[in-house]
């Protein structure tokens, strides 16, 4: 008797997309506020947000993290909710990364 022996196939899954979390630079938000929100919201140590705050007021923007959709978006939420309370008008975007 012969056996046939069924190969099993994987499906084929697709990575996640991933999503930039971008602050955007503006002509009133203080920059001590910038690094609060980079430390507080995005886990940067110090001198690593005060860079990327630098990057901000230099270039306009700057990416903050890289994340899944949900998370992206979330934190995203987070920032300008505490902006807003806070009475800022920092505001923060999310951008698909390219394949």
């Amino acid at each position: 008797m012969d056996a046939v022996l069924a190969k099993k196939s994987k499906p084929k899954l697709k990575k996640p997309k991933r999503f930039q979390v971008i602050l955007l630079n503006d002509d009133y938000t203080p920059m001590e506020f910038v690094v609060e929100v980079l430390m507080q919201f995005f886990s940067k140590n110090e001198p690593s947000a005060n860079a990327i705050m630098l990057k901000i007021h230099l270039d306009g923007e700057a990416v903050c993290g890289i994340f899944s959709f949900d998370v992206a978006q979330t934190k995203s939420t987070q920032v300008i909710d505490f902006a807003r309370q806070n009475d800022q008008p920092l505001m923060c975007v999310i951008r698909e990364l390219d394949a």
